[in-house]
């Protein structure tokens, strides 16, 4: 009870979106339908001044069954939140959410203007908590101990990486964005709390999640995680080359 108590949002989130799920779910598809095209994101939503839809759509998802996914989420949230407080594990997820959300509706503009894209992406559904969460993930970076962070940052840049190059749609390229401004932000985070054997094992899930979350699909899902080996042995070697650089000044 005393580890649940210094995870108030992670709580709070979780409760909120089984209730809003259950609540859509209750009133049918029809509803369910509306309910998520008036939330979505999408840059025909912003782009009519419905930005509402940046907080709204944090709560409404459409990522099949969520027994498959929200147990992960929890557990990106709560070491997050047992590692940073819930202060700054929720402005990791507003970031995020948001940020990635923000240029990612500029890149579209973009797209769409030059012909990059075709005009109706710009009513694509883009609702749930997967840019909020790659940021949260992104914001650990900085808790990791330092003779693991090297390996670390290479692990998820080069999956990062993996991810952009294989792109099947704008929201992977979200993930990768919101995951990018997660790792620049934990910089700012201050100092971390500990680590115990419970917050390892909730990372250890949470990884695992992050990794099903940015791998989206089946090509990716082979791509990503290649991409991230190479970037993980390149953060060691560098991290080694750096340390052993550092003792010879000694």
């Amino acid at each position: 009870m005393a580890q649940l108590a210094r995870i108030p949002v992670t709580l709070a989130y979780a409760a909120s979106l089984v209730a809003v799920t259950a609540v859509l779910f209750a009133l049918g598809p029809e509803t369910q339908d509306r309910v998520v095209l008036a939330a979505s994101t999408n840059l025909h939503n912003l782009r009519h001044g419905h930005l509402a839809t940046l907080v709204g759509s944090a709560f409404v998802t459409d990522a099949g069954p969520m027994y498959a996914w929200l147990p992960g989420l929890m557990c990106l949230l709560a070491v997050a939140e047992l590692m940073w407080r819930s202060s700054r594990m929720l402005l990791a997820l507003a970031v995020g959410h948001v940020g990635a959300t923000a240029l990612v509706a500029i890149g579209l503009v973009v797209a769409i203007d030059h012909g990059w894209a075709p005009a109706e992406v710009s009513r694509d559904i883009d609702v749930g908590v997967s840019y909020g969460a790659a940021g949260v993930l992104g914001a650990l970076t900085a808790a990791i101990p330092r003779s693991w962070r090297p390996v670390w940052i290479g692990w998820w840049l080069g999956v990062a990486a993996g991810v952009a190059a294989a792109a099947t749609g704008f929201t992977d390229i979200g993930h990768v964005v919101a995951l990018l401004l997660g790792m620049l932000l934990s910089a700012r985070l201050g100092r971390p709390c500990g680590w115990t054997t419970t917050r390892g094992v909730l990372l250890a899930i949470a990884s695992v999640f992050g990794l099903l979350l940015l791998a989206s699909s089946e090509l990716l899902i082979v791509v990503a995680p290649v991409a991230g080996a190479v970037g993980g042995v390149a953060g060691y070697a560098a991290g080694n080359a750096f340390g052993g650089r550092q003792a010879d000044h000694l």
